[in-house]
């Protein structure tokens, strides 16, 4: 009897310990977590993780933690829908980033539009992150992140876009492969001229059978940077086209001087079957 008795003693702290792990209330943390990395934007000193959280109450934490956010300020921070490609609205507030930790936390179990958003369904998401600079200067993002459905793999293919009509600018097509099975097209082109806008297309057939009829466009190349960033979901007569279609059809990509002048081709390439 004294030992049945020390026994249950024993197990007894355990089990209130147990018991008060998880309170439904509170929205205590039950295990589950996923981490998206946040990118530099226009300042390469700042960049992140963005840590999603599952509650037991079905609602989910989101923690912000950036390096090199500069102190005293604080960086409004939202999910958008859709890629940051293609930009789009908000679609949760997340509150702002504190410049002197880098830091930010909040919980939320809807949509800024009252929608009902489980942490699982936003595994699925189809949005990205901004974190911007201030409440005035929203258009200036200081990281960003794909998340959801549209999170990268880390399977990349890279082309090189050889000079063409103009000496000295070249660069790469490096395609991106997404959760979902589609692809994020970053064109890098060195020694575009400053204030130009370079449109760039694959096209049909190989650079030994130009010219081809365009399939797709990308964004143009911003002549500043040289970047182009462009989400590949489907050609541009809405037929299906994904990472694995980029790594198999029979084209080529143009980068035009500019759009009054498409037939200086400043850099150019063979893609897919081509290669």
């Amino acid at each position: 009897m004294k030992k049945t008795i020390l026994s249950i003693l024993m197990v007894l702290p355990i089990l209130v310990l147990t018991s008060s792990c998880c309170d439904d209330d509170d929205g205590v943390f039950v295990g589950a977590t996923k981490t998206y990395d946040l990118n530099s934007v226009t300042d390469p000193n700042i960049s992140g993780k963005a840590k999603f959280i599952e509650n037991q109450n079905g609602s989910t934490t989101v923690e912000l933690q950036l390096t090199g956010t500069p102190a005293g300020g604080m960086h409004p921070a939202h999910i958008h829908f859709n890629t940051a490609a293609e930009g789009g609205g908000v679609a949760v507030t997340l509150g702002a980033v504190d410049g002197d930790t880098g830091f930010s936390t909040i919980t939320f179990s809807k949509l800024d539009d009252d929608t009902d958003v489980t942490f699982q369904e936003i595994l699925d998401f189809d949005g990205y992150i901004n974190v911007h600079l201030s409440t005035t200067e929203l258009s200036t993002i200081v990281a960003q992140g794909d998340i959801g459905e549209n999170e990268l793999t880390g399977t990349s293919k890279v082309y090189t876009l050889n000079e063409k009509d103009v000496t000295g600018i070249s660069g790469t097509a490096t395609f991106h492969e997404r959760v979902n099975g589609e692809a994020l097209a970053i064109l890098d082109i060195l020694n575009t001229p400053a204030g130009g806008m370079h449109p760039a297309h694959i096209h049909t057939g190989s650079i030994a059978t130009a010219p081809g009829s365009i399939m797709f466009t990308f964004n143009p190349v911003d002549g500043d940077t040289g970047m182009s960033m462009t989400n590949v979901s489907e050609l541009d007569d809405e037929t299906d086209f994904d990472y694995d279609d980029v790594l198999t059809v029979d084209g080529y990509i143009n980068i035009h001087l500019s759009a009054a002048q498409p037939e200086i081709i400043v850099a150019q390439g063979n893609v897919g079957a081509n290669e």
